[in-house]
């Protein structure tokens, strides 16, 4: 038995003449003591009982407290290497002795998960109150998947055991379990150990250092032109970072200009920053996530997550990067014994709308188990985020607008509100995410989808190429992505704010012309647009008069009313509308918006949100509230909940 193993270490009775042991007691007596009543588990520690860690003090032992110890919690110690002076004495001797106990715990386990009788634990010395877990254990390694699924509830459900018996499951399950588990809701946290030591920096190195090392690292081919930028930003970026850290403050040289923008920012996030961006580009190319994990970027990436509890945006990122990694299943082994299951668990529980969806499609990515579905960068579902025994009967797709998100363009109007403990508890009141919460409680059987992609209203800092920022690009990426999540195996509503509804009638357009998305098509049964500029913006023409102060990005121009694409896009799709009779709903603002401090413009008028097709409803409210009811009974949602029970009401039974 290797030292580098988890084991949990129990002492038992043995015989019950004497209450206590006599002080210098023989080693022989000291070996029989020890016993072993656990499992193993992969990792690099002992968990040891409080009177095995006082062998080397002490000689005396308590049987009674043993006893009762037996039942309580183990303490998570770290194994250190014993120099030469110890070779010989107690210590040597008493882990020569538990590794030899643990040899009999290997035994044990492998009579019972392999014993063809799973209800038979005759020949293994196991106490009768753990035969329970032993089985579930055994249930979850069956062939037949609906009992490995049922093993995995009854784990999740069980709130009763000791605490030692969830660190036999945390021990003695497979990956598969494991991950099951993750995805559990009601799941305890202690069937999930903590994650292994990382291995130490070099004593001249840093993380950032590190960190630009991987990125460096890896390969420059199958690299676009928005990857070479982000690579060659990152690498000269961070360079200057670290000659100024070492020549001073005034050593960036280059063009500085990120540094201009966050001057106020500690060096090292700026450059761990700009390295992970390019490394999340660099993990949609799946060869390129075997480097990185082959250069112990698991392990590295974990140090910046517990290092960076503070910066959400990194922990993101460094989240959407093992979700890329996750979409590798010859990766799942290496994502597994590196501890990220157990960090996602937890993060899936947040209260936090990003970091309970971006832990729920690294979840969903690794659980091949229930999901067939892959979830790219960008693509999260927001209901269910856990497993679940509800049927899903259809699904509802969120897609946001110009300078939008997946999660803050859906927020409630009153965003600025500071939540308390109440709050967070009475979602009916306030939600940071009204899809997530609302939608999903009126209409459980739906999978909600929230769609992300980049967007900006100025080329000033250009950061891809034009062509991949137009409608007609975007609109194909976005289809390849959502095919992958299986959007069109079910009926499906799209939903949409502002330049996100010409996105979806590109896309309906798009699929219409290939054979192998005709089921799209086909179970498209209706959409929702909220201020969506099918006639052009005055912000794309506002913007054009003052270019050499915005300087318009292409989805900019392409708003504007004498955009010849946008005509076309409008004409065909109407025509295409009514004739697969998709159900539609208008929404559309009647108040100006603030553009900063000093502008004041209405968006989409009123005669441009008119599709031609479908009810057209004012609203009164601006172009970003559109899509944000202020309550859970405000017009908006409730219209919008009626459109989506009425128009799947034959689909969801109702």
């Amino acid at each position: 038995m290797p030292f580098g193993a988890y084991c949990i270490i129990c002492c038992r009775r043995i015989g019950t003449s004497a209450p206590r042991l006599k002080r210098h007691t023989s080693w022989r007596n000291i070996r029989n003591i020890i016993r072993v009543t656990g499992s193993l588990l992969l990792g690099g520690s002992l968990f040891l009982t409080y009177e095995v860690l006082a062998l080397k003090k002490s000689l005396t032992l308590d049987t009674q407290v043993v006893e009762r110890e037996k039942m309580k919690s183990y303490i998570y110690v770290h194994t250190v290497p014993m120099d030469k002076a110890e070779n010989r004495g107690l210590v040597w001797q008493a882990r020569k002795g538990l590794h030899r106990a643990v040899r009999k715990v290997l035994t044990a386990s492998a009579r019972v998960l392999r014993s063809p009788f799973a209800d038979s634990f005759s020949t293994v010395d196991i106490e009768d109150h753990d035969c329970a877990v032993w089985l579930l254990l055994r249930k979850s390694r069956e062939d037949d998947k609906a009992a490995r699924l049922k093993a995995v509830q009854e784990m999740s459900e069980a709130h009763h055991w000791h605490n030692y018996q969830y660190r036999i499951i945390a021990q003695a399950c497979d990956p598969r379990t494991l991950i099951g588990l993750a995805r559990s809701k009601e799941s305890d946290r202690r069937f999930f150990l903590p994650p292994p030591p990382l291995p130490s920096l070099n004593e001249d190195s840093s993380t950032e250092e590190e960190l630009r090392h991987l990125l460096a690292s890896l390969p420059q081919t199958e690299l676009d032109e928005c990857l070479q930028y982000f690579t060659s930003l990152a690498l000269s970026e961070s360079s200057q970072s670290l000659a100024a850290q070492k020549g001073g403050l005034w050593c960036f040289g280059g063009n500085g200009l990120p540094y201009a923008e966050s001057f106020g920012e500690v060096p090292s996030a700026t450059v761990e920053m700009f390295c992970l961006e390019a490394i999340v580009k660099h993990s949609e190319i799946p060869s390129h996530c075997d480097h990185i994990e082959a250069g112990g970027g698991l392990q590295l990436l974990q140090r910046l997550y517990q290092l960076h509890k503070d910066s959400p945006k990194i922990q993101r990122n460094i989240m959407r990067i093992i979700g890329n990694m996750a979409l590798n299943e010859n990766l799942h082994p290496a994502i597994v014994r590196s501890g990220w299951v157990s960090i996602m668990a937890e993060a899936l529980k947040s209260y936090h709308i990003m970091e309970a969806s971006h832990a729920a499609r690294t979840l969903a990515n690794l659980d091949r188990e229930t999901v067939h579905e892959k979830y790219q960068d960008g693509v999260y579902v927001l209901h269910p985020q856990c497993r679940t025994s509800q049927p899903i009967k259809a699904d509802v797709l969120f897609i946001h607008g110009l300078m939008g998100a997946a999660f803050k363009t859906w927020r409630q109007k009153d965003s600025e509100r500071v939540l308390s403990e109440n709050a967070l508890v009475d979602e009916d009141r306030y939600t940071t995410c009204w899809p997530k919460t609302w939608l999903a409680k009126d209409c459980p059987a739906l999978r909600i989808i929230s769609v992300e992609y980049d967007t900006s209203l100025s080329d000033w800092r250009a950061r891809c190429p034009k062509e991949r920022k137009s409608i007609a690009f975007r609109s194909n990426e976005l289809l390849s992505k959502l095919r992958a999540a299986g959007v069109g195996d079910r009926p499906m509503i799209w939903i949409s704010h502002s330049m996100g509804g010409l996105l979806v009638k590109k896309m309906l357009l798009e699929a219409s012309k290939k054979p192998e998305l005709g089921a799209m098509i086909n179970n498209t049964r209706g959409i929702i647009f909220y201020s969506v500029p099918h006639h052009g913006s005055h912000l794309a023409e506002y913007s054009v008069n003052v270019r050499y102060l915005l300087f318009p990005s292409l989805e900019v121009k392409e708003l504007s009313k004498d955009s010849p694409a946008l005509k076309t896009l409008q004409d065909d799709f109407v025509e295409f509308a009514k004739d697969k009779n998709f159900q539609v709903l208008n929404f559309v603002e009647t108040q100006p918006t603030f553009i900063g401090s000093m502008i004041k413009l209405h968006i989409v008028p009123v005669e441009s949100a008119d599709l031609g097709i479908g009810d057209l409803i004012p609203v009164d409210v601006n172009h970003l509230d559109i899509c944000k009811p202020k309550t859970k009974d405000a017009f908006l949602y409730q219209r919008t909940l009626q459109f989506i029970c009425e128009t799947l009401a034959r689909d969801l039974g109702n």
